[in-house]
């Protein structure tokens, strides 16, 4: 189901492999077979026009070929066109309701949607029909997860784990559920099991280190999906080296390498744009794996703030910059709305649009700044004649410009991205939206702190299936009393 690493709780398994074969309930004319085979064989080689030419055509010959109708489904949602995939995958399910398969990649898509409910039925008969299916014990725990039951959850998962010992998505998942609720040790093991750095195994020519000592050994650290992730768990670098390693490189996304240079103790800083031939480690490591060697609990968290700094010539420049802008005494705030729109929940950690914030420009005696990217941005120019956005993006080339802006703010308002990381890691208060769909395992139970950050971090956590509201509001108030303050 997803192209990237998992990175948040309850995620459904990956999809399983489109169907390759054809076994319908009945016969299917020759010729639909042939073309649906053809299909299966161009699909798998990524050739997604021809796939749905060649379904397409088989469907035309042979319309209850249920097979056909949930590769076509598949192939609709890769192509973005959920509502053509939908009308597919309930026809596949109606024809084949007992194919386990179909169910699991139908319960999945309605997953995704947010239609829990049919969802798990989907689930239900993917088990009714093959109860020794590890996928779809995992993806029923994540929904489970997901809505809240995190009991019938864990019990889910475990089956997938007993079912398949090691069956990815089940061990990541109960990892995401144990951390968020606390239960670091297990959760931590359970991490281990994400593959997506499988990748640069072959690029390096050293083993992974886990946990051993390092007299003299050069160890390289090795970036995580997110930009937030590298920017929470590189505050691990200056235990690396209390393990007797004699230099502690890290190699991260380009736009963090400027950032990563204030690091206690770091060596060099690769960007992954950059080439590492030439070089040499003992080990290296991904920094999420971390926490787990150094056996981090939930009242062992590391969180000596600030960890991070600006460039000082980027200080500089933005101190000057924003007295040029805003010379005024008012509360400088910082706003981000909007995270990357390729992460699986942004259609829920992330706001629409910029107005619903619109209640925080009542409150008299602050300056809002932008410190949005991406799409997002535009946004700014359709809210000017309410709320005079000062926008500093388009001067943002790296997180170290980022950071710099954020040491002249009084406040950072931000979604859950790395803009929020960045500033609890710089030691500057940042207030946290978080969903009540999803919310990532990292935010915990409940709380509205963060031992990652203390007293840095405040989380407003949306209340379930009402919206966005009931948080500006608090929002709002807060905002108030901050400039009361």
């Amino acid at each position: 189901m997803h192209d990237r690493p998992f990175s948040s709780l309850a995620i459904a398994d990956t999809r399983l492999s489109v169907l390759d074969d054809c076994t319908p309930m009945a016969p299917p004319d020759p010729g639909a077979a042939t073309l649906f085979m053809q299909s299966s064989v161009v699909l798998q080689a990524g050739q997604l026009e021809a796939a749905e030419a060649l379904l397409r055509d088989a469907l035309q010959l042979a319309p209850h070929l249920a097979e056909a109708h949930a590769n076509l489904a598949w192939l609709l949602e890769r192509r973005g066109l959920p509502e053509d995939a939908l009308q597919h995958y309930a026809m596949a399910s109606e024809l084949q309701p007992g194919n386990a398969r179909i169910q699991v990649n139908f319960g999945a898509f309605l997953a995704g949607r947010q239609f829990h409910n049919a969802a798990e039925v989907a689930y239900r008969l993917a088990l009714l029909a093959d109860p020794a299916m590890p996928g779809a014990w995992c993806n029923l725990g994540a929904l489970q997860a997901q809505t809240f039951r995190d009991q019938d959850a864990e019990q889910s998962l475990r089956t997938a784990l007993q079912l398949d010992a090691r069956h990815v998505a089940a061990h990541v998942n109960l990892a995401f559920l144990l951390l968020r609720l606390g239960r670091f040790h297990e959760g931590w093991q359970h991490l281990e099991w994400r593959d997506w750095y499988r990748a640069i195994e072959t690029r390096l020519d050293c083993p992974r280190w886990q946990g051993q000592p390092l007299a003299g050994c050069p160890v390289l650290l090795v970036y995580e999906a997110g930009h937030g992730d590298m920017i929470q768990f590189c505050r691990y670098l200056p235990l690396v080296r209390s393990r007797g390693a004699s230099r502690v490189d890290v190699l991260c996304h380009p736009a963090l390498k400027v950032l990563l240079q204030s690091l206690d103790g770091v060596g060099e800083v690769i960007g992954l744009d950059q080439e590492a031939s030439g070089r040499t480690w003992h080990y290296w490591v991904p920094l999420l794996s971390l926490p787990g060697h150094f056996g981090t609990r939930f009242d062992t968290i590391v969180a000596n703030i600030p960890y991070l700094q600006a460039p000082a010539d980027r200080f500089d420049h933005w101190r000057a910059e924003l007295l040029r802008v805003c010379p005024g005494p008012v509360l400088r705030v910082g706003l981000v709305w909007q995270g990357n729109a390729d992460f699986e929940n942004d259609a829920h950690r992330s706001l629409p649009d910029l107005g619903i914030l619109a209640p925080l420009w009542a409150v008299v005696g602050v300056q809002f700044f932008s410190l949005q990217k991406g799409p997002g941005q535009r946004d700014v120019l359709r809210h000017q004649a309410s709320q005079p956005l000062l926008d500093l993006a388009d001067g943002l080339q790296d997180f170290a410009d980022t950071a710099a802006v954020i040491g002249q703010l009084d406040l950072v308002i931000s979604v859950d991205t790395a803009v929020a990381h960045l500033a609890g890691a710089l030691g500057k208060p940042c207030w946290v939206l978080l969903p009540a769909v999803m919310t990532d395992w990292r935010w915990l139970e409940q709380r509205t702190d963060s031992p990652w950050y203390p007293e840095v971090l405040r989380l407003f956590r949306q209340p379930r299936q009402v919206g966005w509201a009931p948080v500006i509001e608090q929002l709002r108030v807060a905002l108030t009393s901050e400039v009361n303050a």
